[in-house]
């Protein structure tokens, strides 16, 4: 079954990239290397390089199909600039239908609402759209930003877990997050 592709919010557009976006992917994380790489993996040598963002946009298009992982791309409308993504990731259906959720802004755009703009409305897609039931956030205590985005968008505090991620060489402890379709309208 074919989804769509371009969604919009107030302020946003949220898209699925294919292979064509890899510059403007490209430059939006040379851009917020140093910003993004106290909350990321260790990336492979040839990460900042063309042809491996083109790779990489060529895979998640792929999953995209396959509904098994969806990377909506963050552009603001004003100036189609790109500044961040959202990824859900292990997407399970049948009777589980769940998945993981990641986000990441440009250095630039934080502490203006883009994020929590964004968050709501892939939300509301995969609830309503894709028929999940579960969406679950890890985040990192110290990550008080993206606390404050779960508190605002009414995900549940579900767990802690001690060296739950390896980020930047370090197992970093997480802090779980969950929003269910049952309770995802009241925000």
């Amino acid at each position: 079954m074919f989804r769509q592709t371009v969604y919009e919010t107030d302020r946003l557009w949220l898209k699925i990239l294919k292979p064509n976006y890899c510059r403007q992917v490209l430059d939006y994380y040379k851009r917020n290397h140093n910003f993004l790489q106290e909350w990321e993996p260790q990336r492979p040598k040839d990460f900042y390089t063309l042809s491996y963002q083109k790779r990489q946009l060529s895979y998640e298009y792929r999953m995209f199909k396959e509904r098994k992982l969806i990377r909506f791309w963050i552009l603001k409308k004003e100036d189609n600039k790109l500044i961040g993504n959202i990824c859900l990731s292990n997407i399970i259906m049948g009777n589980f239908r769940s998945c993981y959720m990641g986000y990441k802004l440009d250095c630039d755009e934080i502490n203006k609402g883009y994020m929590t703009e964004a968050i709501k409305k892939v939300v509301e897609i995969m609830f309503n759209e894709y028929g999940l039931h579960r969406i679950e956030v890890n985040v990192m205590p110290r990550n008080i930003r993206s606390l404050k985005v779960m508190k605002k968008l009414n995900f549940e505090e579900e767990g802690y877990s001690r060296r739950y991620l390896e980020i930047n060489g370090k197992w970093e402890d997480h802090v779980h997050f969950a929003i269910y379709e049952d309770s995802f309208n009241q925000f």
